[in-house]
């Protein structure tokens, strides 16, 4: 009986968590975008301490320093855009798993907070790469038009 009235009760929730599930999913996308974007940015502003830094403390795999630098500033510009704007969402949100994951590496002494901040971005892109971007995306409309 109880389980009854419980399952009734979650049905009229329905529609508000779905409403609620596409701006959890905007939130997501935002704050996820923003963390990499800024980062991309202070890069730019300062190149030669960004080379510098990719040549002596960053210790990136199987890139020479000067590409990794190039690779991971055009990745921290690009695909925060496209996952603000939902376009092409699960590509940008691998790809900046993909950048959260080699700067967590490539850093020899990151400590425990900035592990933890690494994380939860980790969280952050694979549950966007597990669920897509939702109806409040370029994707949902480029979707419906097809």
């Amino acid at each position: 009986m109880i389980i009854n009235h419980y399952y009734h009760f979650e049905q009229k929730l329905a529609p508000i968590l779905a409403v609620s599930k596409r701006f959890f999913n905007l939130l997501i996308r935002l704050y996820i975008a923003q963390i990499f974007f800024r980062s991309g940015l202070t890069k730019l502003r300062d190149w030669d301490s960004t080379l510098f830094l990719f040549e002596e403390e960053y210790q990136v795999p199987l890139l020479p320093p000067e590409t990794a630098a190039y690779l991971g500033t055009g990745g921290e510009l690009l695909f925060p855009i496209l996952l603000a704007l939902g376009l092409f969402t699960r590509f940008a949100a691998s790809g900046l798993f993909v950048v959260n994951l080699v700067a967590a590496l490539s850093l020899p002494d990151l400590s425990a907070t900035a592990l933890l901040q690494h994380g939860i971005w980790c969280a952050g892109t694979v549950y966007i790469i597990l669920h897509g971007a939702d109806k409040l995306s370029i994707d949902f409309l480029l979707k419906r038009r097809n």
